[in-house]
């Protein structure tokens, strides 16, 4: 195929940023030398920045903003169109041979229309739904190959299905371990700058946006109670209004534990690794811990286990399930064992 352009669109929203990374390195390893682009929504820039190519590593040529969730909120500004018109000149910029949209989503696929394309292009995408997961059947009609993945296909696994279809390789299965971040970049991430941080602190992740995936909160004070009888400062992190509440409602029963300020996702980046040990729901900030290959409980109540669960390292526990939250030993038993290593 010798050295194609390769446009990567996975727009949102965090997990499922981080779970499309492994393609990333699984391309470079059999097209070292291909253009690699990838279309993201604005916010999550950052979770794609490490991957960057230069002079010492090749991954990621061109990351390409998409800032449709700002967009949504004034649609018929003139600011508006503007910034459509500087992200449609900026993805028209470089023309595509092979075209990946592993979102199976309407606005991903537009997104694959607005592209500009060799006239050989391969445009692959999803032909189906996976279980628990979103996904617009319309999508399927701006690919000119649709791929047919398992309806229990883990988030990683369901981008390589699409991957090495869209590139005519043999599947890549998840004995091969994904990669996810550079190791030297995961090395110099430097301490969080957090005030009331000290160390050893664990990270608590409580919240996620559908509720049902949360773990009750008297658990959460029981177990930052057992933690922090062993000498840890148990953190409440948040993302908007209600969850902060809940933060400080927890830190309230726990002692010595901190609520801390809103954060970016570069700071989340410090927070994570600097941490003995991150418990968390099925949400971005957990799985940000277990690519980074941090100790980490990951902590399913109301979503599958087989769709996002850590399987890539000896660091990664995985407890409770959909309709089958574990009980706070469960939970305990796992973090002292991290804690232990």
């Amino acid at each position: 195929m010798g050295n194609p352009k390769i446009l990567l669109v996975k727009l949102s929203s965090l997990g499922d940023v981080l779970h499309n990374l492994p393609i990333v390195w699984d391309l470079r390893a059999r097209f070292p030398d291909a253009q690699i682009d990838w279309v993201v929504e604005e916010g999550y820039v950052n979770l794609l920045n490490p991957l960057l190519s230069n002079q010492h590593f090749r991954g990621i040529d061109r990351i390409i903003p998409f800032g449709l969730r700002g967009w949504k909120k004034s649609l018929f500004s003139l600011k508006t169109w503007q910034a459509f018109s500087l992200f449609k000149k900026d993805l028209q910029a470089q023309t595509y041979d092979i075209v990946i949209e592993t979102q199976g989503l309407l606005k991903s696929a537009l997104v694959c229309a607005l592209a500009n394309k060799s006239s050989h292009v391969v445009v692959t995408g999803l032909a189906n739904a996976t279980e628990f997961s979103g996904y617009e059947p319309i999508a399927r009609t701006f690919y000119n190959q649709s791929v047919q993945v398992p309806t229990q296909c883990h988030a990683v696994d369901r981008s390589r299905w699409v991957m090495c279809s869209a590139m005519n390789i043999p599947l890549v299965v998840s004995e091969i371990s994904p990669q996810f971040y550079p190791t030297s970049f995961v090395e110099q991430i430097p301490n969080s700058s957090i005030f009331g941080l000290h160390r050893p602190y664990i990270l608590c992740f409580h919240s996620t946006a559908r509720a049902a995936k949360r773990w009750p909160k008297e658990d959460w004070v029981a177990l930052g109670k057992s933690l922090a009888a062993e000498g840890y400062q148990i953190v409440f992190p948040w993302g908007n209004a209600e969850e902060r509440t809940i933060s400080e409602t927890l830190a309230m029963q726990v002692s010595h534990s901190l609520v801390p300020p809103a954060f970016s996702i570069n700071e989340a980046f410090s927070l994570i690794k600097g941490a003995s040990l991150t418990i968390g729901v099925d949400t971005g900030l957990t799985h940000l811990a277990a690519v980074l290959d941090r100790p980490t409980v990951e902590i399913y109540c109301d979503s599958p286990r087989w769709k996002t669960e850590g399987y890539w390292s000896k660091q990664i526990r995985n407890v409770g399930d959909i309709q089958s939250p574990p009980s706070i030993q469960e939970v305990l038993s796992a973090s002292f064992e991290l804690l232990k290593r």
